[in-house]
C-alpha cells in the first residue's frame, strides 16, 4: 500500500514577513547594482549595494554613499521605493492591490497583515489597510506641498518638487535618507537650522510616522468618540514625556558644546534640541553634527534610538508601549502591586512577558554586535554601540563612521537592520521549530531575587 504523502507545510505569518522583505532587499540590491543606478564611473559593489538596499527597506537611513551625488535619478527613485515600501510594509501594498482587482482576501493573507502591522484584532483589518494608504498618501502628499513650496524659493520648480516629495516620503517613512549633498556644499537637514519653517514640517512628520496609524486613526476619530485607546493613551503620554525629557537633557548638555548648540542663537538652540529629541527615535535627520556631540549626548541618543517609536508605525525600537510597561513593571514591584494598571486598565501577563522577552532579545542582540564589531574594527565601543543601535531601531543616525567599516561589518549591519524591521520575536517565531503541547505542567518553585 502506498503511503499517503505529507502536505506541504504552510509558511506561517511570520515566515512570510521575514521571507519577503528579505525578496524586497535582494530585488532592491540587484537594482541598485546596475550602472544605471550610479553616476558614471562609480558603480557600486555588491556589498555596499545589498548594504544600501537593506536600509531602504528597513527604513534605516544608514548610507555608505552620498544619496545625492553618487545615484542617478533611477537609483533615488529606486531608494525611495523600497523606503515607501518598507515603511507600509508589502502586504499593505499586496493587500491594496489584490482590493483592487476584486480578489478574495484569505485568512492567512489577515493573519499575516495583523502581524505586519501590530494590530491586536482581525475586525475591521481591511477598512484599517485602506486607512493607513489614505493617511499615507494625504500627510505625504501635503509634507511634499509644503517643503516644495519652501524649496521652491532657492531651486528651480521642478527641482524642489523632486526634493519635497523625496524628503516627505523619506521623513515620513523615518527613511532618513536626503539628497542635499547634490545641491548644497554641505549635505544633511543642517543647512536648515535657522529655517523653523522646515523644522517644523520636518519633526511633525517625524511624529506621525512615529505613532502608528492606529493613534493617528484614533486620533481623527476622537471628535466623535470623544475616546481614546489605551493603545493611543500609552503612545501619546509616553511620546510626549520623551520628547520633552530628551530635548531638556539635549539642550542641557551640548548649550556649552561650539561644536553643536553652543554657537547658535536661544531660538535655534532651542529648536534644534526638540529636533534631535523627536529624530533620535527613529527619524535618521540631523540639523546639527551628531558626531561633534558630548559622549553623554551620544550615550543617551543611543538610549532613545533602542526605546525607539510605536507598535505599527513606520518607526523601529523595542517601542515606546515595551518601555511604558517595563516602567509600569518597576513602579508596581516597588510600590508592592501585583498588576500593572495603565489609566485605570489592567495589562495582561502575557504583554508584560513579551515585553520582558523583547527587550531582553533587542538588549542581547545590540550588545552582542557592538562586542563583535569592537573585535573586527580598531575603533572605539561608543561609536560602534551608537552605529549597531541605529541600525537595530532602524533610525539612521550615524557619527559617520558606517562608511569606514569593512565588507563584514556591514554585513553584519545588513541582518541587525533586518532584524530591527521585523522585529526580533517575528524573527525567532519564523525560524523556531513546530511547538510542541506541554503535557505535565511542573510544581512551582521559589529562588531568591535581589
Amino acid at each position: 500500500m502506498s503511503q499517503r504523502k505529507k502536505a506541504p507545510r504552510s509558511l506561517t505569518p511570520a515566515e512570510i514577513l521575514s521571507y519577503g522583505f528579505g525578496i524586497i532587499i535582494i530585488i532592491g540590491a540587484f537594482l541598485l547594482s546596475l550602472p544605471i543606478s550610479s553616476v558614471k564611473g562609480h558603480k557600486l559593489n555588491l556589498v555596499d549595494a545589498f548594504f544600501t538596499a537593506t536600509s531602504a527597506t528597513c527604513v534605516t537611513g544608514l548610507a555608505v554613499v552620498d544619496t545625492g551625488v553618487h545615484f542617478t535619478l533611477f537609483g533615488q527613485i529606486v531608494i525611495l521605493l523600497l523606503t515607501q515600501l518598507g515603511g507600509l510594509g508589502f502586504m499593505t501594498f499586496g493587500t491594496l492591490i489584490a482590493l483592487a482587482l476584486n480578489r478574495r482576501i484569505t485568512l492567512k493573507d489577515r493573519l499575516v497583515l495583523q502581524e505586519a502591522i501590530n494590530y491586536n484584532s482581525m475586525d475591521g483589518l481591511l477598512a484599517l489597510i485602506r486607512r493607513v494608504v489614505y493617511y499615507t498618501i494625504t500627510i505625504e502628499g501635503t509634507g511634499a506641498l509644503l517643503l516644495a513650496a519652501r524649496w521652491a524659493m532657492e531651486m528651480p520648480l521642478g527641482k524642489a518638487i523632486y526634493f519635497g516629495i523625496f524628503h516627505s516620503i523619506s521623513v515620513f517613512n523615518n527613511g532618513g535618507f536626503d539628497l542635499f549633498g547634490s545641491y548644497y556644499s554641505s549635505s544633511g537637514f543642517g543647512n536648515f537650522r535657522n529655517d523653523l519653517y522646515i523644522n517644523i514640517v520636518v519633526m511633525i512628520l517625524i511624529f506621525l510616522g512615529g505613532i502608528g496609524f492606529i493613534v493617528i486613526h484614533d486620533l481623527l476619530q476622537y471628535p466623535k468618540s470623544k475616546k481614546l485607546s489605551l493603545h493611543s493613551k500609552i503612545v501619546l503620554t509616553m511620546s510626549g514625556y520623551l520628547i520633552a525629557i530628551g530635548a531638556l537633557v539635549i539642550f542641557a548638555i551640548e548649550i556649552f558644546n561650539p561644536a553643536t548648540l553652543g554657537e547658535l542663537p536661544l531660538g535655534q538652540q532651542i529648536s534644534a534640541a526638540f529636533f534631535h529629541s523627536i529624530s533620535s527615535r527613529s527619524g535618521g535627520v540631523s540639523t546639527v553634527d551628531v558626531s561633534s556631540m558630548s559622549h553623554s549626548t551620544q550615550f543617551f541618543i543611543v538610549l532613545l534610538m533602542f526605546i525607539g517609536a510605536a507598535p505599527g508605525s513606520t518607526g523601529g525600537g523595542i517601542k515606546v508601549t515595551v518601555f511604558a510597561i517595563l516602567l509600569g513593571a518597576v513602579y508596581s514591584m516597588i510600590r508592592g502591586k501585583q498588576d500593572i494598571v495603565f489609566f485605570k486598565k489592567r495589562l495582561p501577563q502575557e504583554s508584560i512577558l513579551r515585553a520582558i522577552t523583547q527587550t531582553f532579545m533587542a538588549l542581547s542582540l545590540v550588545i552582542s554586535v557592538s562586542m563583535v564589531l569592537s573585535a573586527l574594527e580598531d575603533r572605539e565601543l561608543l561609536p560602534l554601540l551608537f552605529e549597531t543601535t541605529s541600525a537595530f531601531a532602524t533610525t539612521g543616525l550615524s557619527l559617520d563612521l558606517t562608511p569606514k567599516l569593512t565588507m563584514i561589518s556591514k554585513i553584519i549591519l545588513c541582518f541587525v537592520m533586518f532584524i530591527g524591521r521585523i522585529g526580533p520575536l517575528t524573527l525567532a517565531y519564523a525560524i523556531r521549530p513546530k511547538p510542541k503541547k506541554d503535557l505535565l505542567r511542573y510544581p512551582e518553585g521559589k529562588i531568591t531575587i535581589g
